[in-house]
């Protein structure tokens, strides 16, 4: 069975926002990766002012986690305040991931197709047709 978690989306202070969250709710970042780390050739090429942002940080909280990132120009991404949030799907495999990306996003708007990622996943990302973006994940290292 699948299971959720937050995925907040910031406009160049998710860094800020996630030392502060972790001083309230305790625990420690189990990823912390910034735009500069992507490996040449696995996106579009994020602008030199951009390259600090933070791509992805995880903080478990509980039996969840709290995850973000920065937006960037990059990707076309545009930060609009109450909806730079996202419902994030982690798949038991690659069957469910297909499964629930196909079913959620009919009648929506896919933003990125469900791929292999060079971080060890099928990822992908769309926004359903009542406007919820969402996304779909199953990563391979660790089967969830």
């Amino acid at each position: 069975m699948a299971t959720i978690h937050p995925y907040l989306t910031f406009n160049g202070n998710c860094e800020e926002a996630f030392n502060f969250y972790k001083s309230v709710l305790g625990g420690e970042f189990t990823y912390l990766g910034r735009f500069e780390e992507m490996p040449p050739g696995s996106g579009p090429e994020v602008p030199e002012n951009e390259k600090n942002k933070i791509m992805h940080v995880s903080l478990p909280v509980g039996n969840t986690v709290l995850m973000g990132s920065d937006s960037s120009e990059a990707f076309g991404q545009a930060v609009n305040q109450g909806d730079n949030f996202a419902v994030s799907l982690d798949a038991d495999s690659e069957e469910e991931a297909e499964k629930l990306f196909e079913g959620l996003s009919a009648g929506g708007a896919v933003t990125m197709p469900l791929s292999k990622t060079f971080w060890g996943a099928y990822f992908g990302m769309f926004t359903d047709k009542y406007g919820i973006n969402w996304m779909v994940n199953y990563d391979y290292e660790t089967g969830e």
